[in-house]
């Protein structure tokens, strides 16, 4: 059932409050005509027009609201109507290895092959500005942000020679840097 359809049987005034009833509890046309303050007509239509759009079914002979077409409803739009996810990186296959290990903007996990760990070490590092030196305690916030294991992080980016240290301060040395 698509959304125009729920939300077509919805939006009048009566057959929302006989819904509600039904949710809240009612399972009788007089039990919603009463929760609902409906006159016995008026909740009859109502619930006669909610059955046969399929959001109350009766069940032994009693009214039941069935909530699970509105999370059917709204998890099929979202699907259908997600935006795309503008991707990570150019490179198509970048971009896969990026997708594949962050979501919500942070690393899921850290990859234990070494070429999908330095594509996903370089996108880190692209957060560093070249030459900018950092403390310590600041590229572990920024690094935590990504992943709780920061140490490793910091650990890979020095091993990798995308990142150097000296006297507890850090610096970007490595990875793509993009223009804005």
């Amino acid at each position: 059932m698509g959304p125009n359809v729920v939300l077509g049987l919805l939006a009048e005034e009566n057959r929302l409050r006989a819904f509600a009833a039904v949710v809240l509890g009612a399972s009788t046309p007089s039990e919603v005509a009463q929760r609902a303050s409906l006159s016995a007509r008026d909740a009859v239509a109502a619930i006669n027009r909610l059955l046969q759009g399929g959001l109350l079914a009766t069940v032994d002979g009693k009214l039941v609201a069935q909530v699970a077409v509105l999370k059917d409803t709204v998890r099929g739009y979202a699907e259908q109507h997600a935006a795309p996810a503008e991707p990570l990186d150019a490179d198509r296959n970048r971009a896969a290895v990026l997708r594949a290990f962050i979501a919500d903007g942070r690393l899921v996990s850290i990859p234990a092959a070494r070429g999908k760990r330095r594509v996903i070490l370089e996108h880190i590092v692209s957060g560093f500005e070249p030459g900018v030196k950092y403390p310590e305690r600041e590229v572990d916030a920024v690094l935590r942000a990504w992943h709780p294991d920061y140490a490793s992080l910091r650990r890979y980016l020095i091993d990798e020679d995308l990142m150097a240290r000296s006297e507890g301060a850090y610096w970007r040395t490595g990875g793509p840097v993009y223009l804005r």
